[in-house]
């Protein structure tokens, strides 16, 4: 009598396959819906984990939710501008940053070059021009981190000089939390940057209490709206 039990029998159903590891995490920002759901869907065929946003207001709370790797970044968007984000991602996050722009003129590229940006891509774009310049950005920063995480190289006494401190930057005249407030009131009441501050500022009057301090209440308490699914 044969031993029926020594032998499983074979599964008909094929193992699913391991999942790919995600090659980066990338926010991509554009008010233009089209462009922005071909480079989504672009990015994610090619292995990226994809966080999207339409402006920059919702840029910044999922920039602070899920931490990218890297942010595409539209400029000319209504509300906060890509530059406006990007500022916040380098000061606040220290998240690195590629500008899609259709514009190109010469005090654009100043600002892009002032703001620190790895790279300036000029619409109109085609998905296969986009992901070489992801990968070699998120190359750059993963090189520029691991040469930050390398010990100092030890430097003989003799050979210290001293440098004079440089002065500290001037500061910028709207701190970043005020910044974002005005960004939002524009976004939402259609209103120039002047007029959103001159709001802002009006209300801070109301509630007895320094701008600055009335402007980061107004945006915690929209993020704590946003994580919560209230808006």
């Amino acid at each position: 009598m044969s031993d029926r039990s020594a032998a499983p029998f074979p599964s008909p159903f094929p193992a699913p396959p391991a999942a790919a590891a995600s090659r980066g995490r990338i926010l991509v920002v554009d008010d233009d819906r089209l462009v922005l759901a071909t480079v989504v869907h672009g990015l994610a065929d090619a292995g990226f984990d994809i966080i999207d946003a339409d402006n920059g207001d919702d840029a910044i709370l999922l920039a602070r939710e899920h931490r990218p790797d890297l942010a595409l970044l539209d400029i000319r968007m209504d509300g906060m501008s890509g530059f406006d984000v990007a500022r916040y991602l380098r000061d606040a996050l220290q998240v690195p940053f590629v500008f899609l722009s259709a514009f190109s003129d010469e005090a654009t590229l100043a600002q892009i070059r002032a703001l620190g940006a790895l790279a300036s891509l000029v619409k109109p774009l085609d998905i296969a021009q986009i992901i070489p310049a992801v990968e070699q950005a998120l190359a750059q920063v993963r090189s520029q981190r691991d040469a930050a995480l390398q010990p100092p190289e030890s430097v003989p006494v003799a050979a210290v000089t001293r440098v004079p401190a440089e002065a500290p930057a001037a500061p910028e005249p709207l701190d970043d939390m005020v910044a974002i407030a005005v960004g939002i009131v524009m976004h939402r009441f259609s209103l120039d940057r002047a007029a959103a501050l001159q709001r802002l500022e009006r209300l801070a009057r109301q509630e007895g209490r320094p701008l600055p301090q009335s402007c980061r209440a107004m945006v915690e308490a929209l993020e704590r709206l946003a994580l919560a699914g209230g808006i």
